[in-house]
């Protein structure tokens, strides 16, 4: 079965390793790469018109689609001002335009939007912009991730589901129809067989109804508004969902057939015009479903696409036959009763081959995905999904490490029942010649001392071509311990690639950001000295904006004593106001968190020049303000 020298074979597996663990591990079996980004708007965020503009538009990084209450622009008294729903600018489908009404007064609106990208994840934000001039608003917005919602958890742990269902069935199936096809009829892989596909039937109904919550922030109990659910089937998403649930159905039916077939046969071989035919529509079957998800989430948005969508089939394939198939051997190793026939060490080895090759492939589609999601090796450490890849990286190590240690076993296991699992041509001896006594039973005594020594002859020879009972069952036990660890840890891996689908890709992280704001500073520190004119009561306030621009900021605050030591105060207080416009004073609300002062949403609607007013109080009676100026870009 395996050709080579054991030294090369190693060599071989190593680098595979090596190249997996460089590879394998950006590219996940199901990560939303390709949401879509904010890339410009007009009027832009913070600015500041004269007259009051006809349109606002949004421009995106790629296509989007939108329901009716997907663009709002909203007046200072949080009332709606664009009386009809968005439309694409332009014929140009990653914009999205609405008209305003007329004669608006002065003062700040806000815009929020939310559109789902054509990789069908919802995105969201919100920004402001003043007419004359900057004003207070009461307009109030939730700009959280879409993921945070409750549909959009459900829909997130749904996803996940899916990917088990298909993993399931999928690597039951190609275990079957590769690997040892006797395994049809055993109870538990048809069971194992049924699990995933009904995992995969129950999640997608549930997906389907969910989706359109999930695109509009909406509440649960909306899954079931018609008119949601006919948006949704209209819809890419809603389309591939409802083409997987009609395949479903088929594999159903052919399962079904397949396993009235195997009942047929005593022996539980499956009959001769099964198994081709049963492999070949399996694997179109297989292709099919993970087509479904290909051609409407990741690889259906961004660069290459014709060749994206092909190279995603075939990752979802890799990992389903390498999970699913893991778990189906594991049920095999444990099996035991009355009547029941361990597996095959051959096809332990053949299942070996099989994962061995599903690695390759996720090693060099992964590869590819990389590439055209991340971008730069800069971006894994300077983006937020490229961080959230290192979780991933210790995990993936383990996983090839264990698969490294079971592809091992297997060897040892195929190399010492090999004696046994084939024909070997022995030559039968010839029947001994007995001395019997007509009328009555031979006696051991009186028997041929020929007789007995050709007996013992043949136990001999029999026990010769026993196979090592005790060596291979010892091989088993390792086997099946390091094949349910490596399966452990694969749903460990998927488990976190699931996690990544509501992070914004690096590649539309870098497009979004433009990459002139690298030469602003990433945050504004002021340091502001007091003096309540008594002894102790002297020191510093360091002020820290993050990122010190228009829109949301963090803000951080310590107190530093005359020495430099940190000083703990009862009650710090922050407000800014910018004089020129005449807007504040907005106040800071920082709260204390044990060592420093601090909050995290303060949203700063102008650029410009603001002035800090810092009070700091040390005692019930002592307290004073001092002021500092922070330009806002």
């Amino acid at each position: 079965m395996h050709t080579g020298s054991p030294t090369a074979r190693t060599s071989l597996t190593v680098l595979a390793l090596v190249a997996a663990i460089c590879a394998l591990i950006i590219g996940g079996a199901g990560s939303a790469f390709a949401h879509a980004g904010l890339s410009g708007s007009d009027p832009a965020e913070g600015t500041v018109l004269k007259t009051a503009p006809k349109q606002v538009t949004l421009t995106f990084t790629e296509s989007v689609t939108f329901a009716d209450g997907s663009l709002r622009v909203l007046s200072p008294e949080n009332e709606r001002v664009n009386p009809r729903p968005a439309q694409h600018a332009d014929g140009k489908e990653n914009t999205a335009r609405v008209d305003l009404s007329d004669k608006l007064p002065e003062g700040t609106y806000t815009v929020a939007w939310r559109v789902v990208s054509a990789d069908g994840h919802p995105i969201s934000g919100a920004f402001v912009f003043s007419i004359g001039k900057a004003s207070d608003t009461a307009a109030v917005v939730a700009t959280g991730s879409p993921e945070e919602t409750t549909a959009g958890r459900l829909y997130g742990f749904l996803r996940y589901i899916a990917y088990s269902g298909l993993a399931l069935l999928v690597g039951a199936a190609a275990f079957v129809l590769v690997c040892w096809p006797e395994a049809g009829a055993v109870r538990p892989v048809r069971r194992l067989l049924a699990v995933g596909w009904v995992a995969l039937m129950v999640s997608t109904v549930a997906l389907f109804l969910l989706r359109g919550p999930y695109e509009t922030a909406g509440p649960v109990t909306s899954a079931f508004d018609l008119s949601q659910l006919g948006r949704t089937a209209t819809g890419r998403p809603g389309a591939a969902l409802i083409a997987r649930l009609v395949l479903l159905a088929v594999a159903a039916v052919l399962l079904r057939r397949w396993a009235v077939r195997l009942d047929r046969h005593d022996d539980g071989s499956p009959p001769e015009e099964l198994g081709a035919r049963a492999r070949l529509t399996g694997a179109v079957l297989a292709v099919a479903l993970a087509f479904t998800w290909a051609s409407a989430e990741h690889a259906s948005a961004g660069i290459q696409v014709p060749l994206a969508i092909p190279v995603a089939v075939l990752h979802l394939l890799a990992m389903g036959v390498w999970l699913g198939g893991l778990i189906t051997l594991i049920i095999l190793l444990r099996r035991r009763g009355p009547g029941s026939r361990d597996i095959p060490a051959l096809a332990i080895g053949r299942f070996s081959a099989l994962a061995f090759t599903a690695v390759a492939v996720l090693v060099g589609t992964g590869m590819y995905q990389s590439w055209r999601q991340v971008g730069s090796w800069e971006a894994l450490s300077t983006t937020s999904f490229g961080r959230t890849l290192a979780v991933k990286i210790a995990a993936v190590v383990l996983v090839l490490c264990a698969a490294f240690f079971s592809r091992r076993w297997t060897a040892r296991l195929v190399r010492e029942a090999s004696p046994a699992a084939e024909t070997q041509e022995v030559p039968e001896p010839e029947p001994a010649r007995v001395m019997q006594t007509v009328g009555a039973p031979p006696s051991p005594a009186g028997a041929d001392p020929g007789s007995t020594s050709d007996a013992s002859a043949g136990d001999e020879l029999s026990d010769s071509i026993e196979p090592p009972v005790f060596e291979v069952s010892g091989y088993r036990r390792s086997l099946r311990r390091m094949v349910a660890v490596e399966f452990a840890l694969g749903v460990g891996v998927l488990a976190i690639t699931t996690l990544l689908t509501g992070t914004q890709p690096s590649r539309a992280a870098t497009v979004v950001t433009p990459s002139a704001s690298a030469q602003e500073p990433q945050a504004k520190v002021v340091t502001v000295p007091f003096d309540m004119g008594t002894a102790n009561h002297q020191g510093t306030v360091q002020i820290t904006l993050s990122p010190g621009r228009v829109g949301e900021n963090t803000v951080e605050a310590v107190v530093f004593t005359s020495d430099g030591g940190l000083a703990t105060v009862p009650e710090l207080r922050l407000t800014l106001t910018q004089d020129d416009l005449g807007i504040g004073p907005l106040d800071a609300r920082l709260k204390n968190q044990k060592g420093f002062w601090a909050t995290y949403d303060l949203r700063l609607p102008m650029p410009g020049a603001w002035t800090l007013n810092i009070t700091v109080r040390t005692t019930d009676i002592d307290q004073v303000t001092v002021r500092e100026t922070v330009h806002i870009t």
